[in-house]
């Protein structure tokens, strides 16, 4: 087959989730995949989210709903809002009834990632949540095996999942994204991408 199509689609408050959108991408270009990064609209009113110091200058472009029809493969990448996904990417979501009327998501490959503010801040829950809305589109789902050996790592905090990659920001946002969360967000990329590859003719 032709190299496949993989959306990594993300929403991202601070900019954990966007540097983890990219490493995602990283991973599925080396896997040969033809990868685009799009992120979902912000909700927040400018003024509050300038308050509130929300990363503002992300240079993903916007994505349309209708896009998603364009992809073999699509990743979703949000923070946890107490142990789920945000209202942005849920608004986002709830604007493909159409696409899972029509059946057109079914069999393509879906998988995501997440960050939260503190090692046990509800990332697993946060992933389920993102996956559920892929499942019901008929996507095949796939995880962070454990192939990727960064996750079994206990020497240090870390995030990473069999559920999906993760990162964790830290209760005020400042912890940036470690290594091992990037490489784990790349393996992930990677294997999707892969994945893809043998699904998808």
């Amino acid at each position: 087959m032709s190299s496949p199509r993989v959306l990594v689609l993300y929403y991202s408050t601070y900019g954990h989730i966007e540097t983890m959108a990219n490493k995602v991408a990283e991973g599925a270009k080396r896997a040969g995949a033809t990868v685009d990064v799009r992120r979902v609209p912000e909700l927040v009113p400018e003024e509050i989210a300038q308050k509130n110091h929300f990363k503002l200058d992300q240079s993903a472009p916007v994505a349309n709903p209708e896009d998603l029809v364009n992809y073999d493969a699509i990743i979703l990448g949000a923070p946890t809002r107490f142990g789920r996904l945000p209202s942005q990417m849920a608004n986002f979501l709830d604007q493909t009834g159409g696409l899972w009327f029509k059946g057109a998501l079914i069999g393509k490959v879906g998988a995501a990632f997440t960050s939260t503010g503190s090692q046990h801040g509800g990332q697993e829950t946060t992933l389920f949540s993102l996956l559920t809305n892929l499942l019901h589109h008929g996507m095949v789902i796939t995880g962070l095996p454990y192939s990727f050996q960064g996750q079994m790592a206990i020497n240090e905090v870390e995030g990473g999942t069999p559920y999906g990659a993760s990162t964790i920001a830290g209760p005020d946002g400042s912890r940036a994204v470690s290594t091992t969360e990037g490489e784990g967000a790349s393996f992930l990329g990677e294997h999707v991408a892969k994945l893809t590859q043998r699904l998808v003719k």
